[in-house]
């Protein structure tokens, strides 16, 4: 999360794009270890949100 997932996601939304864990943005997850691990789905707002309604629709 540290060091792989917040940098990556912080790029990707300055550049107009979503990254999320699929429940909360990655950004705003608060790190309980060093090493923590979170799902994590990055892409453009449309595609996001594309895969974020496909897996509510077929849980």
């Amino acid at each position: 999360l540290l060091y792989e997932c917040n940098p990556i996601a912080f790029l990707i939304e300055q550049a107009g794009g979503v990254a999320t864990t699929g429940t909360q943005r990655v950004l705003d997850v608060i790190p309980e270890s060093l090493h923590q691990r979170v799902p994590f789905v990055v892409g453009s707002a449309d595609d996001v949100e594309e895969y974020l309604s496909f897996v509510k629709k077929h849980k």
